[in-house]
C-alpha cells in the first residue's frame, strides 16, 4: 500500500491522457533487464502479552525499530517530524496503517539475490526486535488483535483512508489495520507482454492466494476462512479493487488502464511534503484544473504516480505489474511467492503454456476462484476438480520456466528449488491455514497465542 515519497508537485506537467499513457509505457524493458522486486509485511508485536506495537512507548515500539534500523544503514524519512519509514540501496522499509512493517526490496537480477535480501532484512529486524522485547509474525490477517486495539501510524494519508473508507465498503479498515501480503513486482518488454503478462497473472491469482492462504484466525479464535486477507479485499472498495475483467477485453492495453484508474475516485493530492484531502474527487476533473482540493491547478506525474498507488486490483499495472494476491507468511514463502510468478511470467513458452491454461476462463469462473480461494484455499471447486488440480499444473509450468532462465546459485541450483514447499501444498492439498488450524485444535488447545512462537521470525 505504501507510495513512493516525494514532497508532491514534481515532475513534468501532464498536458493529456496521452501523457498518462506514455508514463507507463515507460516502464517496458528487453528481457535481459527485467527485474525481480518482492515485497512484504509482518506484524509487530510485544513479546510481553503478544500486544501490537504502538508507535511509541516506554517499551517496544515501532518508532523503536526504526530508529535501531538505522545502524544498518537505512537512512530514516520523516513525516511531521517522525520517523514512518526507512531507505537503503533502492529498498526501503514503509509503515502499513496499523503498524505493519513492510520490506520492499530493491529490484533483482535473481531469485538467489531475492532470498539473501528477506534473510538479510529479517536478520536486522530480530536483531532490534530482541534488544526491545519485540516479535514480528508472518500471517495474513491480525489473529488476535481487535481494530480497537490497533494503533493507527502517523501517517497523513492514512488519516485520509480511515475517514474514506467506510463510504466505500465494508471492510476497508480490516485491510487497512489488521492484513499483511506479500507481492511480487515485475517487467514487461511491450504492450502487447504487458498483456498477456496481466491476463495470465489475473487468472491465476486465486491459485497464488491458495496456495499461501495463512490467515485463519480472527478475534482470537478461527472464522472459517483460510485467507481471511482475501475475503477482506471481496468489499473494500469496489471502484479500485477486483479482478479487472476488461483487461480480457479484445484491444485492452495501456490506455484502457489509464482510463479505469483515471474512473477510480482519488485519496489525496500532496504539496510541500503535506497531504491534502482529495477522497473521492476525480482525476479526470484534476486534468481539466477543476478538481476541488486544487482548483486552478493542473496535475504533474507524481501525482499521477500517488493516484496509481492508490489502486488496489488483484494485479496493479504502474511501470511494472504487481501481483498482490497472496498472504504473508513465514520466511519460506517469501521467496516462493516470487518463484512462482517468474516461473511462469518470465520464459516465453511457460508464459505461452500458462495462457494456455486460463484463456478459456469465464468472468464469472473468475470471480468464483477469488472467492472460493478464500474460503476453501485448494479445494475450491472448479469444473471437473478443484484448484488443487490447476496448482499443480501452474506448479509445473513455473518450476520449467525457472530452469529455462538456468539461473544458478553457487552450488549449482536452479531457482525452482524455492517452489519446492509449494509443490508439497499442492500435492497434499492442504494451505499454510489448515496446517495452523491442525495445530489450534490438537496442541495449541484451541489458543491461539501459540502462533506468536511458531509463526514468528
Amino acid at each position: 500500500m505504501s507510495g513512493t515519497y516525494n514532497a508532491g508537485g514534481e515532475g513534468p506537467r501532464i498536458e493529456s491522457k496521452a501523457d498518462l499513457i506514455a508514463h507507463i509505457a515507460a516502464g517496458e524493458k528487453p528481457a535481459e533487464a527485467w527485474r525481480i522486486g518482492t515485497e512484504h509485511e509482518k506484524f509487530g508485536f510485544t513479546t510481553d502479552g503478544h500486544r501490537p506495537l504502538p508507535y511509541e512507548a516506554d517499551g517496544a515500539s515501532v518508532r523503536k525499530m526504526l530508529e535501531g534500523l538505522t545502524r544498518f544503514g537505512w537512512e530514516a524519512i520523516e513525516e511531521n517530524g517522525k520517523p514512518v519509514a526507512l531507505k537503503r540501496d533502492g529498498g526501503s522499509i514503509t509503515l502499513e496503517p496499523g503498524g505493519q512493517f513492510e520490506l520492499s526490496g530493491a529490484p533483482v537480477e535473481t531469485l538467489h539475490e531475492t532470498c539473501r535480501e528477506v534473510n538479510g532484512h529479517l536478520r536486522e529486524v530480530r536483531e532490534v526486535a530482541d534488544e526491545i522485547g519485540a516479535g514480528f509474525l508472518g500471517l495474513g490477517f491480525s489473529p488476535k488483535w481487535s481494530l480497537e486495539e490497533t494503533p493507527l501510524m502517523p501517517k497523513d494519508r492514512y488519516q485520509i483512508m480511515k475517514a474514506y473508507m467506510p463510504k466505500v465498503g465494508t471492510m476497508g479498515h480490516q485491510m487497512m489495520f489488521r492484513s499483511c501480503t506479500v507481492q511480487t513486482n515485475l517487467d514487461f518488454s511491450s504492450e502487447a507482454d504487458m498483456v498477456k503478462k496481466m491476463r495470465v497473472s489475473l487468472a491465476l491469482q486465486p491459485v497464488a492466494t491458495a496456495l499461501f492462504a495463512n490467515s485463519p484466525f480472527k478475534d482470537g479464535a478461527p472464522h472459517g476462512y483460510m485467507s481471511y486477507r482475501a475475503h477482506v479485499w471481496t468489499d473494500t472498495d469496489n471502484n479500485r479493487t477486483g479482478m479487472l475483467h476488461f483487461a480480457f477485453d479484445e484491444g485492452y492495453g495501456y490506455e484502457q488502464y489509464v482510463d479505469w484508474a483515471l474512473d477510480a475516485p482519488m485519496y489525496f493530492v500532496k504539496r510541500g511534503g503535506k497531504f491534502l484531502d482529495a477522497s473521492g474527487q476525480s482525476f479526470r476533473d484534476f486534468l481539466k484544473g477543476e478538481l476541488p482540493a486544487l482548483p486552478g491547478e493542473i496535475p504533474v506525474i507524481s501525482d499521477w504516480e500517488d493516484h496509481l498507488s492508490t489502486l488496489f486490483p488483484e494485479v496493479r499495472l504502474k511501470t511494472f505489474l504487481e501481483q498482490r494476491g497472496a498472504d504473508g507468511g513465514p520466511w519460506n514463502s517469501l521467496c516462493a511467492l516470487p518463484a512462482f510468478w517468474v516461473g511462469l511470467l518470465y520464459d516465453d513458452t511457460a508464459l505461452d503454456a500458462a495462457w494456455e491454461l486460463v484463456k478459456d476462463w469465464t468472468a464469472q469462473e473468475r470471480d468464483a476462484l477469488r472467492a472460493g480461494a478464500a474460503k476453501h484455499a485448494l479445494k475450491t471447486p472448479f469444473r471437473s476438480g478443484t484448484l488443487q488440480d490447476v496448482a499443480k499444473q501452474a506448479l509445473a509450468i513455473a518450476r520449467t520456466g525457472l530452469k529455462a532462465r538456468a539461473r544458478l546459485n553457487n552450488h549449482g541450483e536452479h531457482e525452482a528449488l524455492f517452489l519446492d514447499d509449494l509443490d508439497e501444498i499442492a500435492r497434499t492439498g492442504l494451505c499454510p491455514a489448515e496446517r495452523l488450524l491442525e495445530r489450534y485444535y490438537g496442541a495449541w488447545g484451541e489458543s491461539v497465542e501459540p502462533v506468536f512462537v511458531e509463526a514468528a521470525y
